[in-house]
């Protein structure tokens, strides 16, 4: 073992320089031997070395031995040994536990702060710990063989290898860029990577490991063997060194300062190694930048910002290298515009060629921004940007022009270097759209187009389509100013204002011309507004034919027409020359072509301004077109003017007089026709006559009929014709229509007639009015009846009227209650009319479907009227039937007929539906029928598999199966036994596809366990109480269709066959088939197809099932057949019957091998589940041989482990079956077994297996009896019983039993333990325990070894267990035999005492180490309990009270002690000892920090009242007197030291008295004196500490009370403690009552002091205020109102007073209160400010009187600032930065030293010249705002007088 440890302190420290491979950058490491371990014993091969270091402590293993160190190797935390070599250790979980792993597999969990190992487990084999190191995305690896390589991390993807270097072990150092790695063959070598060069190499020991650290680039940790003789290296080692290279060049230890951002500790490194200083100032100068922009872009406080700039101020100054700082200044984020300035202007006094561009730069930043929005990451920005287009784009998108003029001002040379096209046109689309164009203007003449112009000749094309564009939406954007705006804005678009040279592309240019026409256009508008005052829109104008149309619309009524006509229309045609009488023609046609065109007029009485127009017309032609345009065009009717003025010309006579009239006839006609909203309609033909006369009759209007015969008259058209279609429209109103025909004469009332029925006849032939609404035919049959009555006198046509009223009836009925359109020609087909009954219940059936989407299937949508209802519904149960009446059907024929058509459909759901109401309502044997032929019909399609309608949820098999069920209890005799085969064949495919299905929906049957009483016996045979078969789900598309095949060939005939009587159609009955038909051949396919699914599956029920239906259908079918050989031969040939018989012969021998391999698995099946069913189990085994069956049972319960229940059940089942076969050999060993399974059953109840000694003889069982006395649950009942059954020896089972009843541990488990509630039974209790233990004993005849072997065992169990102990001694006394190694009455007492009490102090180390010297478990009563062994052992005895003693365990101690014969006195020094350190002492020591001459009274004496009882206690005088002094030395100074060693002194009188004292006197007079000369210091000291003269030279006196004397008298404070007795008496008394809490009687001390005078001491006002103040805040304002006599309201009021007084008598002015209340305040300031102007106090003083009383008198106030300012007292605060720039002067704009300039110097040399607006200008470009609008206002409030002081 490795127990030797020396902590070194650079014992060992040498140097080692670099080796040769890197020669250029040579260093050295220094190197320190921190630790040196060795064995005591003599080593004979080297250690296995390992070590690792976390953030925490640093863990050395060497084989055995396990160190744990702290960082700095200086202190030992843990020191441990193990049985065998440690391959494994770490420490987890925040470096609280330890986990160490032994190579003999032993696993150890140690925690760390207790040093306790609270886990040790047994594994197979030492575990790994794989110690790997990261490098992103890097990581190195070595492998088995010695060789390291490099992985990315990402891929797994080796990127390098160095297969030459062998390499022990490695560690990475360093990381990113620049990684390195220390790597150990026989040399330590630090290496680069990955180029693997030798930075620093190393010889060490061959016995050598790295310590695996996290990467460090500090120190390098190396654990190293040595040894004895350093010069050979033969033999082990000797010891264990740990070694720590650290780095020894100063450049590098700098860099890593630096890299920790370390700088004050770098600066000092590099002075001190006199490294580049500068570097660690640049470095920290970089550190700032990050920080200044984190804080910018965060938006941090201002603070940080501050001290950021401040630490950049001061590097920057110690910096000599001048590029670097300009190069920083340029490149830092200053937070505020101020701090950019200087910085800037301090570079520049360090280079300025390289920063006055950053000026300039500044000076535009802080012009287009404000001040107030300065940000250092947007100035960094903008100084590096040279996108100059981009930044004014931005600021046009931004709406800000004047920042964008300001950036073009000052950037036009950059730009123009960057301009092409593109920039132009992003510059013309970033103006905004609202910009005023006035501003606009201003800019573009001025700078954009001589820019353009001068700089991209060819992108003036590109401006003038923009200003072209731009100046068209001014008209919108600012119609105030239009069109001179826009006329100001198009003319920069002229090539006369480029002032260019124009080139061939220039001439004639798209562009060009477009911006001249809109000039043009512009001008006009502009001339027509000036001129003619008429506004017109530019859109309008440039569509318009004439202007003087738009003239003549802008007048605004008729009347004014003549006078517009002769000022403005009659000048503009002569300037124009246009002929004035076509023009006003040409615009009388233009309105009345605009009118007519729109449903409303388009000006105010056009009709009268067009006749107002008339009348300046001279030429009379020209005035009848005018007149006939108006007649055309006029609305109908007339108004009154156009009336008046037609007329007026109808009765002139003229050559155009004749088409006037004819005119107006037309118009007679089209007033007509517009009563029916007919305009401009040309009645040209007959059939446009006829059309306008249905739209006539269509408005059903009173009048429709006489206007219509008017019309026809007056084109003589036939009447008959318009009363037909009259007729046709009032169809549905048959009184109309006689009255109408009534009327008509008799022929042509025929005529009519006929007309209509044809119609009628023809409307329902045409199948494109089948589908028109109900009314119509309805119309119909009023028709009809209204022909019958008027062909009375017409008697050969009553027949013919007759037969159309029938059929139109019938139609009518179809359609009104069926919705079935016929014509009459389908109506007289009887293959129509079947067809009718097919598409009703088509119909009935769709509207029967769920979901609207489904009745659009139907052609036609199918209503009807129930004539049964009251409501129009669609076809319903009532109409249906009805129709089935009128076929001659029955319901139950039609519903039967639905139900075969939706299963014919695959409409499953829909034919249940119809299924289960004919089975409720109609259960006759037809209804049986339908039911078995549905039934049929549906294992049909199953089979094959064909789409069906299932409800959601059904499960169809089991439908299918109630079918047949319901057909059974309903069909006809001659149908039964088909039934009864289709209803077990479906409950068989019903069981198969329960056995498809993964829910629990299907397959089972519901359980209800009250009801099991009265099951019937088919229930009760269902239930399979025991046996539920486990087997895989069958897939039911494979399985389904093959069951319905067999189904479908056991019933081999359709139900549409026609049977006779005694006939059947089931295969089991059936006769067999005609010609060559076995039906047996296509049974026997599907059936092997069937048996192979299901036994594949594990279906072994459902196969046996099919095995035995299947064969006996078969077998019956051919017996049923051939009763008679003979006979079967004669009606069946014989050559059949050979064939059936080789048939049944191949089935037979089929199923009977598959029924014997299916009963065996399946008896496995139920030999395996958790419950053997005896009964099937039996059953199944009279299926197979007796050797067969007994082999199967042994296997059964030879394989069968531990579950005796089914051990029981199969011995069971072997045993009756030996019954039956008289094996009585057999039955014995079955006996046997049942015997032995009977007992596992009952002892795994109790949790005990009898594995071990199961089917063994009884000499064997013995081996189970210290399991049945270790386990809890135990009874001595069971004991007993199975001690009977076997023959065991009673005494020697009861011994074990009670000492393993008595030393199991109770279970500690805290409540709520997790573990509860498990199935894990509750152990007994001690007490359960101890008197099962008591009922047992006399059932012993000796009891000797029992008490032998309890006492020995007693120390197995827990010291804390003082049950357990307790329980064990009761039954020792119990035995009543004699025991000397354990005093019994002494334990029990000791107990007694333990049990009361409780622990306060932790367990100690002691108690650990006897826990694991003993195997036995921590306990978590370990903090509750003392240990009971060790308190039994008096050498640790003392160990184990001395933490425990305090005042409240004393008691219990004592008699512990007493109990158990130990040292009183000892006990009671050591309360005293604990006493004083626990209690006392810091009680003391902290009031003696604060200063409290006296401690809390009452627990000092308290606790020294105890203190002293204990020391009293003390029987030895002399151990007493130690104790006592000893406390008393380390108190500190004060009245409890004095005290105390008066008490010393007492004890010390005490021990003189003792008369065993002869011998050792000398050393008590010697105690005693300097006892003495103690005490008389101590209370020196406290009077000197009571009366604060306790400086250090007095108490040097304590020891020479004459020359103290002489110094006390001497002292300075003597007089004035004579003269403040009478205070400090008061003083006293106020601290009394303060504590007494009496607050009016210590207020009025104060107050009695505040006001009067006491012992000739004077109180000033000065220490009135202070203690009024005092008062105010320790005081409630009701006393204080009591108190003082002063309302509460004023008592601020009167303090204030007492301050004023105060400083007044300071100036030696005398004031009382009264005084200063009642005097003028005014007055008093100014002979205050008289008298004493000429000192400091005094000024203040009168400012603040001023101030609160509120004199403002000019002229003290004057004098008073001026004296303010004189005395320094007034403070100068800073003023606000800069406000934005604005556009004028734009040279100052330009100059790039615009903030160095003197604008108010030049503002004033403008001023002098009158020049106010460039005075202005320079002084808006003042940077500081305040100081720009001070300026400003200034000049412009006093412009006189800063005229004058110019001049």
């Amino acid at each position: 073992m490795w127990n030797d440890v020396e902590l070194l302190i650079n014992e060992d420290t040498n140097t080692g320089h670099f080796c040769s491979v890197r020669e250029e950058s040579s260093g050295l490491y220094q190197v320190d031997t921190l630790v040196k371990i060795a064995s005591p014993e003599k080593v004979l091969s080297n250690p296995q070395l390992y070590a690792s270091s976390n953030s925490n402590c640093s863990i050395v293993v060497a084989d055995t031995t396990v160190i744990l160190f702290d960082l700095s190797y200086q202190t030992i935390l843990l020191h441990l040994d193990f049985d065998s070599n440690v391959d494994a250790v770490d420490v987890c979980l925040d470096d609280q536990f330890l986990v160490v792993c032994e190579r003999n597999g032993n696993l150890h969990l140690i925690y760390l702060p207790k040093k306790k190992t609270i886990l040790t487990r047994v594994r197979d084999a030492a575990d790994l710990i794989l110690h790997y190191l990261l490098l992103n995305p890097c990581a190195p690896l070595a492998w088995s063989k010695n060789v390291l390589s490099l992985w990315d991390l990402h891929f797994l993807v080796m990127v390098y290898c160095w297969p030459d270097l062998f390499i022990h072990d490695f560690l990475l150092i360093t990381e990113c860029e620049s990684a390195s790695m220390a790597t150990y063959t026989r040399n330590l070598q630090v290496r680069s990577l990955p180029s693997m060069t030798v930075l620093y190499s190393v010889a060490v020991s061959s016995v050598s490991c790295l310590v695996q650290t996290r990467i460090s680039m500090d120190t390098i940790y190396l654990l190293e063997g040595i040894h004895e003789n350093s010069e050979s290296s033969a033999g082990p080692i000797t010891s264990v060194v740990m070694r720590c290279f650290t780095e020894a060049l100063p450049e590098n230890r700098l860099s890593r300062l630096l890299y920790k951002h370390k700088f004050e500790e770098a600066e000092k490194f590099a002075i001190t190694f006199e490294l580049d200083v500068e570097l660690v100032y640049k470095v920290k100068l970089d550190f700032v930048l990050e920080q200044l922009a984190s804080v910018s872009v965060g938006g941090n406080g201002q603070d940080i910002c501050s001290d950021l700039v401040v630490e950049a101020k001061t590097n920057l100054l110690k910096i000599m290298d001048d590029q670097y700082v300009v190069e920083y200044c340029l490149k830092a984020p200053w937070p505020t515009f101020d701090t950019a300035e200087k910085m800037l202007n301090h570079a520049a006094s360090r280079c300025p060629s390289q920063i006055q561009e950053a000026l300039s730069r500044l000076a535009t930043f802080c012009c287009v921004h404000s001040l107030e929005k300065f940000n250092g990451i947007a100035w960094i920005e903008f100084l590096n940007s040279s996108d100059y287009i981009g930044d004014v784009l931005s600021h046009l998108k931004e709406g800000d022009l004047k920042g964008a003029q300001h950036l073009w001002l000052r950037h036009e040379g950059e730009i123009a270097t960057q301009f092409d096209d593109q920039g132009l046109q992003d510059l013309l689309n970033s103006i905004p759209e609202d910009l005023p164009s006035q501003d606009l203007c201003l800019w573009f003449r001025s700078i954009i187009v001589p820019f353009v112009r001068r700089v991209l000749p060819r992108g003036q094309k590109i401006l003038a389509r923009w200003l072209e564009q731009r100046a068209r939406i001014l008209e919108l954007t600012e119609k105030g100013d239009w069109p001179q705006n826009g006329l100001n804005l198009a003319e920069l678009g002229l090539p006369s204002m480029w002032m260019w040279i124009p080139t061939e592309d220039d001439c004639g240019s798209e562009e060009v011309e477009q911006v001249q026409s809109l000039v043009s256009n512009l001008r006009q508008l502009l001339d027509l507004y000036n001129k003619y005052h008429c506004r017109l829109s530019l859109s309008v104008f440039e569509k318009v034919r004439s202007v003087a149309f738009l003239m003549l619309d802008k007048v605004p009524a008729p009347e004014l027409i003549a006078a517009t006509v002769e000022s403005s229309i009659r000048p503009y045609s002569v300037e124009h020359q246009l002929p004035l009488d076509e023009l006003l023609l040409q615009y009388i046609k233009d309105l009345l072509e605009r009118c007519s065109s729109q449903t409303t007029t388009l000006f105010t009485e056009w009709e009268a301004k067009a006749v107002a127009l008339l009348g300046c017309i001279v030429d009379s032609d020209l005035v009848v077109d005018a007149v006939l345009a108006i007649m055309q065009k006029a609305m109908v009717p007339w108004s009154e003017v156009v009336e008046r003025l037609v007329q007026q010309y109808l009765e002139m006579k003229g050559p155009k007089q004749d088409l006037l009239k004819e005119s107006y006839r037309l118009m007679e006609m089209r007033k007509l026709l517009r009563g029916y909203g007919i305009r401009n309609f040309n009645l040209s033909n007959n059939t446009q006559i006829m059309t306008l006369v249905r739209y006539i009759l269509k408005q059903d209007l009173p009048t429709s009929l006489e206007d219509s015969l008017k019309l026809a008259g007056a084109y003589k058209l036939p009447t008959s014709q318009i009363h037909t279609l009259y007729l046709i429209q009032l169809i549905s109103q048959s009184q109309q229509c006689v009255t109408l025909l009534k009327n008509l004469p008799p022929a042509e009332a025929e005529h009519v007639i006929e007309r209509l029925a044809n119609w009628a006849r023809l409307e329902l032939q045409d199948k494109d009015h089948v589908s028109e609404e109900v009314s119509l035919f309805q119309g119909h049959l009023g028709y009809i009846s209204l022909q019958q009555r008027e062909n009375n006198y017409y008697a050969f046509k009553s027949v013919d009227c007759e037969n159309n009223l029938m059929m139109f009836k019938a139609i009518a009925h179809l359609q009104e209650d069926f919705d079935i359109f016929l014509t009459p020609n389908n109506y007289e087909d009887p293959t129509v009319r079947k067809q009718i009954q097919e598409r009703h219940i088509t119909a009935y059936e769709n509207t029967r479907r769920q979901g609207p989407s489904q009745s659009t299937l139907t052609a036609t949508p199918m209503v009807a009227n129930d004539p049964d209802g009251k409501t129009k519904t669609i076809s319903t149960e009532a109409g249906l039937r009805r129709l089935a009446r009128q076929l001659q059907r029955t319901e139950q024929e039609l519903w039967a007929d639905l139900a075969l058509r939706a299963l014919g459909v695959g409409k499953v759901d829909k034919a249940l539906k119809i299924l289960r109401l004919l089975y409720e309502h109609h259960g006759t044997t037809s209804t049986g029928k339908v039911l078995f032929s549905a039934a049929q019909k549906l294992c049909q399609m199953l089979k094959a598999d064909v789409p069906m309608v299932l409800p959601e949820g059904v499960d169809l098999p089991a439908v299918i199966h109630n079918l047949a069920c319901q057909a059974i209890t309903v069909c006809h005799s001659d149908l039964l036994l088909d039934c009864v085969e289709l209803c077990k064949s479906t409950r068989a495919a019903m069981d198969v596809y329960h056995q498809c299905q993964l829910s629990d929906n299907y397959g089972f049957i519901a359980k209800d366990m009250s009801l099991a009483a009265e099951r019937d016996p088919y229930s009760h045979w269902s239930f399979q109480d025991v046996f539920n078969e486990d087997c895989i789900i069958l897939d039911p598309v494979s399985v389904l269709p093959v069951q319905y095949e067999i189904t479908n060939c056991l019933l081999p005939f359709s139900s549409d066959r026609i049977l006779y009587p005694l006939d059947c159609s089931c295969l089991s009955h059936c006769s067999f088939g005609k010609g060559n038909v076995n039906f047996l051949k296509s049974l026997l396919t599907p059936l092997a197809s069937m048996l192979q699914m299901l036994q594949e599956c594990s279906q072994l029920e459902l196969a046996l099932r099919l095995l035995v239906d299947s064969f006996g259908s078969c077998l019956q079918h051919i017996t049923s057949n051939i009763m008679d050989v003979k006979l079967g031969a004669q009606l069946h040939g014989l050559e059949a019957l050979l064939n059936y018989k080789a048939c049944l012969t191949g089935l037979r021998t089929t199923t009977l091998s598959s029924i014997n391999s299916v009963a065996v698995a399946l008896l496995h099946k139920v030999f395996n589940w958790r419950v053997v069913d005896c009964d099937l189990a039996i059953g199944l085994c009279t299926l197979l041989s007796k050797n067969e069956v007994f082999k199967i049972l042994w296997k059964v319960i030879d394989n069968t482990w531990q579950n005796y229940k089914k051990i029981l059940t199969v011995a069971v089942v072997g045993a009756h079956l030996c019954s039956l076969y008289n094996e009585e050999e057999e039955q014995k060993k079955f006996l046997s077994i049942i015997t032995d399974a009977e007992w596992g059953i009952k002892l795994g109840q109790l949790g005990i297996s009898i594995q071990a000694v199961f089917r063994q003889g009884p000499e064997m069982k013995s081996n189970l009896i210290p399991v049945l006395v270790k386990n809890r649950n135990t009874t001595p009942e069971i004991i007993l019983q199975y001690c009977s059954t076997f023959g065991l020896n009673r005494d020697e089972v009861i011994n074990q039993y009670i000492t393993t009843l008595l030393l199991q541990e109770d279970d500690e488990r805290p409540a709520g333990d997790p573990c509860e509630g498990r199935g894990e039974e509750k152990p007994l209790g001690h007490e359960d325990a101890l008197e099962r233990a008591l009922q047992i004993i006399p059932l012993l005849q000796s009891t000797s070894n029992l008490t032998i072997s309890l006492s020995a065992a007693i120390l197995k169990l827990s010291p804390y267990n003082y049950e357990r102990i307790e329980g064990v001694l009761r039954i020792i006394q119990k035995a009543e035999e004699q025991i000397t190694s354990l005093p019994v009455n002494q334990a029990m007492g000791l107990l007694q005492h333990l049990k009361s009490y409780k622990r306060i102090s932790p367990p100690t180390d002691l108690e650990s180490n006897y826990l694991l010297e003993n195997g036995l478990e921590p306990s978590v009563l370990i903090n509750t309990r003392l240990p009971f062994h060790l308190l039994m052992q008096t050498t640790c005895y003392w160990k184990i009270i001395s933490p425990e003693l305090s005042e409240e365990t004393f008691p219990t101690l004592l008699l512990i002690s007493k109990l158990m014969k130990m040292s009183l006195d000892k006990l009671y020094m050591s309360a005293v000892n604990h006493l004083f350190e626990r209690r006392l002492k810091p009680i003391l020591l902290e009031q003696h920090k604060r200063g409290q001459k006296h401690p809390s009274v009452t627990e000092v004496f308290k606790v020294a009242k105890t203190i002293t009882g204990y020391i009293r206690s003390i029987q030895n005088p002399e151990w007493a007197a130690a104790t006592a002094h000893k406390i008393a030395q380390e108190l500190p100074p004060g009245t409890v030291k004095t005290q105390t060693l008066n008490f010393c002194l007492a004890l010390g009188e005490s021990w003189l008295k003792d008369p065993k004292l002869e011998t050792t006197r000398t050393r008590v007079d010697t105690f005693l004196s300097k006892l003495n000369l103690q005490f008389r210091r101590s209370a020196t000291e406290n009077a000197l500490m009571a009366s604060q003269l306790n400086s250090p030279e007095h108490l040097k006196l304590t020891g020479e009370p004459a020359h103290l004397i002489v110094t006390l008298y001497e002292h300075s404070s003597v007089e004035q403690r004579f003269r403040g007795s009478a205070i400090s008496s008061n003083k006293s008394m106020f601290s009394l009552e303060l504590r007494a809490g009496e607050n009016s009687r210590w207020l009025y001390c104060i107050l009695d002091h505040c006001v009067s005078y006491s012992s000739g001491l004077r109180l000033t006002f000065c220490h009135r205020s202070r203690a009024l103040l005092c008062l105010i805040h320790i005081g409630d304002p009701t006393t204080l109102e009591t108190q003082l006599h002063i309302p509460k309201t004023q008592v601020q009021y009167y303090l204030k007073c007492y301050i004023y007084l105060s400083q007044l008598e300071a100036l030696n002015i005398p004031y009382t209160l009264e005084t200063f209340l009642n005097i003028p305040k005014e007055g008093m300031v100014k002979g205050l400010w008289k008298n004493h102007s000429h000192e400091p106090q005094a000024v203040r003083l009168v400012a603040d009187l001023s101030l609160e009383y509120q004199v403002f008198d000019l002229q003290l106030w004057n004098g008073l600032l001026q004296k303010l300012l004189g005395f320094n007292m007034v403070g100068r605060g800073s003023l606000p930065m800069l406000m934005r720039p604005l556009e004028q002067c734009q040279r100052f704009h330009l100059c790039p030293f615009l903030l160095n300039l003197d604008l108010i110097g030049i503002a004033n040399r403008f001023a002098q010249f009158s020049l106010t607006a460039f005075a202005l200008g320079a002084l808006l470009l003042i940077p500081c705002a305040k100081k720009k609008e001070q300026q400003i206002q200034v000049r412009q409030q006093c412009p006189l007088r800063r005229r004058g002081s110019v001049r």
